[in-house]
């Protein structure tokens, strides 16, 4: 407990520094250094890492979708740019697997793209909030939402937990967990937008940050759901071990990866209906 305590304070205080930088080029650098190592450990995961080519097509996959989310400011050129190196990636990735005799599988190459797009999507995701309109404070809600549901559907679950929610795919979460992770999740996205009207004058009313909370907490819970799943599948108990006590990117970032492209979503729509 005590080394999980002392990562966790490290852990924030490396956030806020990385916070305070957000508006330079550090901050999608460091955003993209992340994703590469989320990348990283799911290729270990499956069973891909030390396939040279496989490993290689999808680093570069994520270092050049990294690149074109700070780069490109047209969002139909973006899209399209985005669609063109998923498309290659995977096009090389099942190029490979016919010409390998069997060293790559099919089936392990399809796994590999699909589980890495999705961390690296839900990373630069992070790196669009914070280039959007209110970006300074959107991209915030992308780490405030899915912990605040995580923390309170932990300490929910341990004193008030009795009945278990999917014990096939993690043996420790409740349905009393998950509620009280939602009902904090949804007070924390309130008191944010609180404290945002002492200083800015022109933000969406109440009900969207309480909404949104609602709809981060249940993404958020299902993303580490999805994550144990995929854990489970290649029996592991951590992806890594970067993060002393608490495992590695993946561990430490599955609620923020399935939440980050939501909220992107959420904004965006605002933004094209004038409510931010």
């Amino acid at each position: 407990m005590l080394q999980r305590t002392i990562t966790a304070v490290i852990g924030i205080a490396l956030l806020v520094v990385a916070c305070i930088f957000s508006d330079t080029l550090a901050f999608p650098i460091l955003i993209g250094l992340v994703a590469l190592i989320g990348v990283c450990e799911m290729l270990g995961c499956i069973g891909l890492r030390k396939n040279f080519l496989s490993s290689l097509c999808i680093y570069f996959m994520t270092v050049i979708v990294t690149v074109l989310t700070q780069t490109i400011e047209s969002h139909s050129l973006y899209i399209a740019a985005y669609s063109s190196v998923l498309f290659c990636t995977l096009f090389i990735l099942l190029t490979a697997a016919v010409f390998s005799e069997g060293r790559i599988p099919v089936d392990k190459a399809c796994i590999g793209f699909t589980t890495c797009a999705y961390v690296i999507t839900g990373f630069v995701s992070i790196i669009q909030l914070r280039n959007m309109k209110f970006g300074e404070i959107t991209y915030l809600l992308v780490f405030i939402a899915p912990w605040v549901s995580d923390t309170f559907a932990y300490f929910c679950g341990r004193l008030f937990g009795r009945h278990k929610l999917i014990p096939s795919v993690s043996p420790k979460k409740t349905v009393e967990g998950a509620i009280g992770g939602v009902v904090f999740c949804i007070i924390g996205c309130t008191v944010y937008r609180l404290i945002l009207g002492n200083f800015y004058d022109s933000l969406p009313p109440y009900w969207v940050f309480a909404v949104l909370g609602f709809v981060v907490a249940i993404v958020s819970q299902v993303g580490d759901l999805i994550f144990s799943l995929i854990k489970r599948r290649y029996d592991l108990k951590d992806y890594g071990k970067i993060f002393p006590g608490h495992g590695g990117v993946l561990d430490r970032f599955d609620s923020v990866i399935a939440s980050a492209p939501l909220i992107l979503i959420v904004c965006e729509t605002l933004v094209f209906f004038s409510v931010m």
